[in-house]
């Protein structure tokens, strides 16, 4: 089982933040909350606000743990454990990504997702009724 990490970044009028995983990466073009693998003898925590530096240039606030999703595709497993965030400071710059976007809850199911992500997308849709 692989344990990644992934941030539901929110701001911005209610919208929240989505990250289009760049040509060269697993699983390329497809939208993503963004994230990554949780290293040895890190925390799922410490691993978001890790990767968001990384990854976007954000340093973020965890708002609040939401349930982590299992997905299987043939022989691997992830454990997608994601954060309800909120930005502290940074711009967003894209180092793996090829974009980003802030959207409205209500446009979140039209995007192609990664398969991992769409339990986490529908979790997050569920809450808010």
């Amino acid at each position: 089982m692989i344990d990644v990490s992934c941030a539901l970044i929110t701001g911005h009028n209610g919208k929240i933040l989505v990250a289009q995983r760049g040509v060269l990466m697993r699983l390329p073009l497809k939208w993503e909350f963004p994230g990554g693998k949780v290293e040895q003898d890190e925390t799922a925590e410490a691993c978001v606000i890790r990767e968001l530096k990384e990854e976007l240039g954000l340093k973020v606030k965890i708002i609040k743990a939401m349930v982590p999703a299992v997905h299987i595709n043939g022989s691997q497993q992830i454990r997608l454990i994601p954060f309800l965030c909120s930005i502290v400071s940074g711009e967003i710059t894209l180092v793996e990504h090829k974009a980003c976007r802030w959207l409205h809850p209500a446009e979140l199911m039209d995007l192609d997702w990664a398969p991992a992500d769409i339990p986490v997308v529908q979790q997050y849709l569920d809450s808010l009724l």
